[in-house]
């Protein structure tokens, strides 16, 4: 009690952000910064670490085909079938999955944002108009969805790229337009709105900032799946082709020669599986730090 008025508990402390407060709420979250620590590891192995070999994933070394691990070798995790570092292929496979990852996540995320709090905004026929568009999207099925758009822009990295952000942005925007349709509503918008200001200021100034927690929550739970869809559609021979290395096509290559040799599947399978852990952690940190209502 302050002057016979009940204090706000959830209210920042003066001089503190409520930013700052999700922050240190955050980092206060052992598993999540955990998750920050390793995944940051394993991103800086991935694009620094194939620098430190003298030759490439796609170099063959016909004297060490098949080679087992022997830490004392020039390929301390042995080659494939064709005298291939597998290290140095998975590093260089996970360069690619991680990029299609997180760039895919942030493209598709802008993507969701800016359609869902359009459509959130402007409402009424509009609204009915672009949700129905999101709707029978949402009918495909993916895989299919993605096999098309992948035979339209005429295969490869970009192709790929392109069908997995066209499939991905369809959840962000429709939670954003939820947020959006009850933003519009509030005393600051309508403020704005009567004070002249243009509706793409109002969704750029206003309702798209203060959709930015839920955003920054659901982003880190699309970037696993992206990476999931990459590694997926490469599994299925859609996706990353030989001789280009991904994680999927790695893990497809490992799971065909699982019988006779193990290790093909286990490097590569085991540094996709600690990035999803990784992320799922880190997830989970945000939402707590930054759900409102698990303040």
């Amino acid at each position: 009690m302050a002057d016979g008025l009940p204090l706000d508990e959830t209210a920042p402390p003066p001089g503190r952000s409520t930013l700052r407060l999700q922050l240190d709420r955050f980092a206060r979250n052992r598993l999540a910064m955990a998750g920050v620590v390793v995944l940051a590891f394993i991103v800086a192995a991935c694009f620094l670490g194939p620098f430190l070999f003298p030759f490439t994933g796609e170099d063959a070394d016909f004297d060490y085909i098949l080679a087992p691990i022997d830490l004392t070798s020039p390929h301390p995790f042995g080659t494939d079938d064709y005298g291939r570092d597998l290290l140095v292929r998975t590093l260089e496979g996970g360069r690619v999955s991680l990029a299609i990852g997180f760039l895919g996540a942030f493209v598709a995320g802008v993507i969701g944002v800016l359609y869902g709090a359009i459509a959130g905004y402007a409402g009424g026929r509009t609204d009915g108009l672009m949700m129905r568009f999101v709707e029978i999207l949402y009918g495909f099925p993916y895989v299919i969805l993605v096999i098309l758009l992948s035979l339209v822009f005429g295969g490869g990295n970009l192709a790929l790229f392109a069908a997995i952000v066209f499939t991905l942005w369809l959840t962000p925007a429709v939670i954003v337009r939820a947020q959006a349709q009850s933003l519009a509503r509030r005393e600051f918008v309508e403020a704005a709105r009567a004070g002249g200001m243009r509706g793409s200021r109002i969704v750029l100034g206003h309702i798209v900032p203060n959709c930015l927690s839920v955003v920054i929550v659901y982003g880190s739970l699309l970037v696993p799946e992206v990476i999931l869809s990459e590694s997926f559609l490469s599994f299925l021979g859609i996706g990353i082709k030989e001789p280009q290395a991904s994680w999927g096509n790695l893990i497809q290559a490992g799971t065909a020669a699982m019988d006779s040799d193990l290790r093909l599947l286990l490097l590569p399978g085991t540094m996709l599986a600690a990035v999803l852990f990784c992320l799922n952690f880190i997830a989970d940190g945000l939402r707590d730090a930054f759900d409102p209502n698990d303040r």
